[in-house]
């Protein structure tokens, strides 16, 4: 039976933990490893200075889980590094409380565990729902359960995740699903300037949620808007193959190459 490793940002309380995690029962054994608290947005973080902790705990339906004093990424990188006695054949991060669309993926701790996951090898699936109150993780569940079982037929490109999305109404009201490239997020974010008890300045980065354009076709932010699922292929590397011949071509580049052949 193949070993499922699930993790995510939304902590041990994260409510498309469990749902996700009962689905993919059906697929393998799985492992829960995630965040001891919120940890969304906090990025593709390594802790390196400070020591990690592991506790079990118990979920809602008293099934066994691991909780973690790190990040998301850490939460893989912990597994993988020993805490588990053999490498998981898959790495799924989720479901996460919210869409993981465009830019998002630079910041999401979804994300950043599934880029773990790839970075050390492992086939790797992040999952959110777009919503940001509570939803119905049922049908996403079992859809990324289904995704789960064929990907661990076929496999995955090297350095290549997948990230799926999926819209946050009744499945009767599902349009299909489209694979995606990213899409371009629009934020709306504020600075909030705000003094503490003892008069001094503290700051809080807020604003509106976030939007994109809904009307650029085949991107992520356009399938949700259009109730399909989006999965869309992300690599690792991320070269800008296009602009190497045009940065070649600049000034600091070539007078550093003309003044080594002169040096030498």
């Amino acid at each position: 039976m193949s070993s499922i490793l699930v993790s995510n940002d939304d902590g041990i309380t994260g409510p498309g933990l469990l749902p996700l995690k009962q689905a993919l029962g059906a697929v393998g054994e799985v492992t829960v490893i995630v965040p001891d608290r919120q940890r969304s947005a906090s990025g593709h973080a390594k802790t390196m200075h400070k020591p990690l902790r592991i506790q079990e705990i118990n979920l809602a339906d008293g099934s066994s889980a691991y909780s973690s004093t790190g990040a998301p990424s850490d939460c893989v990188a912990l597994a993988v590094l020993g805490f588990l006695p053999t490498m998981p054949d898959l790495v799924i991060s989720g479901i996460n409380l919210g869409a993981n669309v465009g830019h998002d993926i630079t910041y999401s701790g979804t994300l950043a565990a599934a880029f773990e996951g790839t970075i050390s090898g492992i086939p790797s699936i992040a999952a959110s729902l777009d919503t940001y109150e509570d939803g119905d993780f049922t049908y996403a569940a079992r859809f990324v359960a289904r995704l789960a079982r064929e990907l661990l037929t076929r496999g995955l490109p090297k350095n290549v995740l997948l990230n799926v999305n999926v819209p946050n109404v009744p499945q009767r009201e599902i349009s299909g699903v489209e694979i995606t490239r990213l899409g371009r997020r629009l934020y709306r974010d504020q600075l909030i300037k705000r003094k503490d008890p003892r008069g001094r300045d503290y700051y809080w980065i807020g604003g509106e949620r976030p939007s994109g354009r809904a009307d650029d076709e085949g991107t992520d932010i356009w399938a949700l808007a259009s109730n399909y699922v989006s999965i869309t292929p992300i690599q690792l590397d991320m070269t800008d193959y296009g602009f190497v011949e045009g940065l070649r071509a600049w000034d600091v580049v070539r007078g550093a190459a003309s003044a080594e052949r002169s040096q030498g």
